[in-house]
């Protein structure tokens, strides 16, 4: 027997999801709301809805709307920095530096959402999960590359910190910046990033390639 037709107004039946089916929906659809309003913008209330659930049911997975951010951010810095630690698997100077470069372009380019949440107000969570502690770790891994190449070429190694600093902070701005303007294609940008850091102002390379070439 047909089931008799679907009253004017009624609401379809909702899909039943798992409980990890439902906690990676919210997550996903809290990801792109403290994306576009922010952390203190976003409600409990709009991620429920747009996720057709009580909110309660966003309480029971997470806590609160702390818990969920600090889930979102987590992720994403776990995403981050596994892409810069990867990036430093190459044995050349050169091409590491282009690597770590490379990289957070394309974690901007791939994940633009949550880039976002990083640069702007992760500072709501614990001191630790924040954009800058990130930073803070890929200048040290940073510094030990320069350490060595520094030794290698004779100059002095504990100035390492100081260069690799200058060279995160560079790539970060950098990336902030393409964020919005997407163009030149990023591969670009990192050779040109690289082309400053590595050659300076004096010795620039009029059309850089990645690959150290």
């Amino acid at each position: 027997m047909s089931r008799p037709p679907q009253a004017s107004g009624e609401r379809p039946p909702r899909t039943r999801m798992t409980g990890t089916q439902r906690r990676e929906q919210l997550i996903e659809i809290a990801r792109a709301l403290f994306a576009e309003r922010g952390y203190e913008a976003t409600s409990i209330e709009e991620i429920s809805a747009r996720a057709s659930v009580s909110k309660p049911v966003v309480y029971e997975h997470f806590g609160g709307k702390e818990g969920l951010y600090a889930v979102v951010v987590d992720r994403e810095m776990s995403t981050l920095l596994n892409m810069i630690t990867a990036s430093l698997s190459q044995n050349r100077s050169r091409v590491r530096v282009e690597r770590v470069a490379l990289a957070l372009l394309t974690y901007v380019e791939e994940r633009t959402d949550g880039f976002r949440i990083l640069v702007r107000d992760s500072s709501v969570t614990a001191a630790d999960g924040t954009y800058s502690s990130l930073l803070n770790d890929a200048v040290g891994q940073v510094g030990h590359i320069l350490a060595s190449d520094f030794s290698k070429r004779g100059f002095d190694p504990e100035l390492a910190p100081l260069y690799a600093q200058a060279l995160v902070g560079m790539v970060s701005m950098t990336a902030q910046w393409w964020l919005d303007e997407r163009t030149p294609p990023k591969e670009v940008v990192a050779a040109h990033v690289v082309n400053l850091c590595w050659n300076g102002l004096t010795n620039l390379e009029a059309d850089p390639k990645l690959g150290g070439e």
